[in-house]
Order: structure tokens, then C-alpha cells, then sequence
């Protein structure tokens, strides 16, 4: 095989590295999977209007993310069990996002602990939160993602269940024996049984609080002096609630297309929410980001900033933390090249008139 070129090409060779458990579980979506095909395919629907004769020859892609400097608006998504990928998971993860200068998002559901990803050094890291039936679970978790040094909480709001991946339940999904969830290892809470169907499905049955509201993102918010990002939000509605609530950020997610099937991608949803949260809080987008043009795309229409999921498992399992490290130099390489050519210097250059979306009248 020649040297890979782009991010999407990872996915390939992990499919031929992992498990088919494993592979599936990384790489499904719910149901029909259309939203995880519109996830990509909308991207393709907005065009570029570069501008010519501006002088390129330097591009700042830095940019800050709640007061945090990061060397560029590309980040890690909380994407669970990474040990299934490779044996260094979360570690290697964390290594290379701190490389690279930019932050890891972990998730609840990671093979390694918040302790454990902290002591791999440096770096600026938020950790997914998803809210447990027990609430001194939760206070616990929190309160140890504060002492370890992560800087904000992403509360995913889209998983009072989850939802219905067919390939999960064909294959009874479950984690591997030799892992644990080690957030919740010393709670009993840390491993997964055989189900019927899938696993995970049944783990979330059990565990997961079905009456998470409002009301608990200001609750929160007294548990915490960290600041909430709310992960998964798609509509205006929403957005403006997120805002009225305290939250710091809004990540507009459909959770990888892994939910509820037939939400628009994110890159459609993002401009409405844009919109509403009126400059208030920032706004960030994950699903489907697999080039710098997509990342250029997203900025165009108003985030601050992207989250990556897949690519950085793909590229794990397929090469480690080196993989990882090469995915975010490709898709920093990516968006410069797609700055220069498009006559943007810096983050703050980069208009809505430099694209052109088939909504656009």
C-alpha cells in the first residue's frame, strides 16, 4: 500500500485491522445510516468563491477556544472505547493532541481514565460527560475530570437512549473482555454484559438518566466552576434554550449520525444555530469533517471551531499515535492550502461570501 494521502484513507485500512465488532461499532450509524451518508455527502453542496491577488504568504490558523490557545480550529471529538482500536487508546490520542497543539475531548466511556489521560502531560483537554441515574456518580466524575486538569465539560444532550445501530445488535456488540470503562471501574459501573441484542444498547438502558432536562445543566453548573459545552444540539430552538441556560458553547452534533436517523447533517443545521445563539456563546460543529475544505466550510458559516471523531480511530488503528498525528498534520495542511487559495490570512478573514451553498438563494 502507498503512503497514505488523505484521512478518509484510514477507514479502509482499519476495516482490514479490526475486528468486525469493532469495525462496525467505529463505523455504523443508526438505522438506515442516511444521515451518516448526508453527514459527508452535504459537504459537496457548498462551493467555494475564492479571492485572488491577496498576499498569502503568511497564514495564522491559530485561534482560541474559551480563552484556550490552540494552534488551529481542529479538534479531537470524544469518541468511546479506544482500546478496541489500539492497545494505547486514549493515551496515544492524547499525545497527539497535545503535538499538535489542540485539545482531546474524552469521552465518559473511555478505556483509559481521566487520571490516566492527564498523566500522559501536557495539553488542554475537555472531558464528555453523559449524565448516570446515580447523580453522585456524576458529581464524582466531575469533580476528578476538575482535579485532573480538564477544562470544560461537553454534556451530550442526544442519548436519553441510544440509538438503534443494526449492526451492533447483529453482532452483540460488546466490550471486549480485556476492557473495562475505567471511569467507572472502581463503581461497578465500569463493565458491560452479553445482550440480546447490543451491549452497549442494554448498558445505557440500565445506567443512562432518560430524564435529563434543562433543569440539569443548571444543576451543573452548581456541581462545577467548568464550562458546559452542550453537545447535540441541531435547531434554533435549542440553541437559543443553551444560551438562556449558561451554556459556554454550543457543538452542533448529531452524535456521528448514530442517534436519530433523518436530522440534517450539521454542516446544513449549523447556520441556524449560528444564528440564534447570536454571537453569544460559540458555536461548534462535528460529523463528516474529513478534509481542510470542510473544515474552511464550517468556519464560513460561523463555527468556531471542529470536532473530528472517526478519522482519529480509523487513523489509530491503523497506525497509532502516529496516525492520529498525521491525520490533524493532513487536515491542518488541508486548511491552510484551502486559506491561501480561497485569499484568507487568518480565522477572522474567512466570510460567509467566501462560499456559495445550494440553499443560497
Amino acid at each position: 500500500m502507498g503512503e497514505v494521502t488523505n484521512v478518509e484513507e484510514y477507514q479502509a485500512i482499519a476495516k482490514e485491522k479490526l475486528p468486525k465488532m469493532v469495525y462496525d461499532y467505529y463505523a455504523s450509524g443508526a438505522e438506515d445510516e442516511w444521515t451518516l451518508a448526508e453527514n459527508r455527502n452535504a459537504f459537496s453542496r457548498i462551493l467555494f468563491r475564492p479571492r485572488i491577488l491577496i498576499d498569502v504568504s503568511k497564514i495564522d490558523m491559530s485561534t482560541t477556544v474559551l480563552g484556550f490557545k490552540i494552534s488551529m480550529p481542529i479538534m479531537i471529538a470524544p469518541s468511546a472505547m479506544q482500546k478496541m482500536a489500539h492497545p494505547d487508546g486514549e493515551y496515544a490520542t492524547a499525545r497527539a493532541a497535545s503535538a499538535a497543539g489542540t485539545i482531546m475531548t474524552l469521552s465518559s466511556w473511555a478505556t483509559s481514565s481521566v487520571e490516566e489521560v492527564a498523566s500522559t502531560g501536557g495539553g488542554i483537554r475537555f472531558f464528555q460527560l453523559y449524565v448516570y441515574k446515580d447523580r453522585n456518580v456524576v458529581a464524582q466524575l466531575v469533580r476528578r475530570a476538575e482535579r485532573a486538569g480538564f477544562k470544560a465539560i461537553a454534556l451530550t444532550v442526544d442519548t436519553p437512549r441510544l440509538g438503534r445501530r443494526e449492526a451492533d445488535i447483529k453482532n452483540r456488540f460488546t466490550l471486549p473482555s480485556n476492557l473495562t470503562l475505567k471511569n467507572f471501574e472502581g463503581l461497578d459501573l465500569g463493565s458491560m454484559a452479553e445482550a440480546e441484542d447490543s451491549g452497549l444498547a442494554s448498558y445505557v438502558a440500565g445506567q443512562i438518566d432518560r430524564t435529563l432536562s434543562w433543569k440539569d445543566l443548571k444543576w451543573l453548573q452548581t456541581i462545577t466552576s467548568l464550562p458546559i459545552l452542550v453537545k447535540g444540539v441541531l435547531t434554533a430552538e435549542d440553541a437559543r434554550i443553551s444560551v438562556e441556560s449558561g451554556a459556554a458553547g454550543i457543538i452542533v452534533s448529531n452524535h456521528g449520525a448514530r442517534q436519530l436517523d433523518y436530522v440534517p447533517a450539521t454542516i446544513v443545521a449549523l447556520e441556524e444555530v449560528v444564528k440564534a445563539a447570536q454571537g453569544r456563546v460559540p458555536v461548534f460543529l462535528d460529523g463528516g469533517v474529513r478534509r481542510g475544505t470542510d473544515v474552511f466550510k464550517a468556519l464560513a458559516l460561523g463555527a468556531s471551531g471542529v470536532f473530528i471523531g472517526r478519522p482519529v480511530v480509523f487513523s489509530l488503528a491503523a497506525e497509532g499515535e502516529g496516525g492520529v498525528r498525521k491525520v490533524l498534520q493532513m487536515l491542518r495542511d488541508e486548511l491552510e492550502l484551502t486559506m491561501a487559495l480561497s485569499g484568507c490570512r487568518t480565522l477572522r478573514e474567512i466570510t460567509r461570501n467566501h462560499i456559495q451553498a445550494d440553499w443560497d438563494a
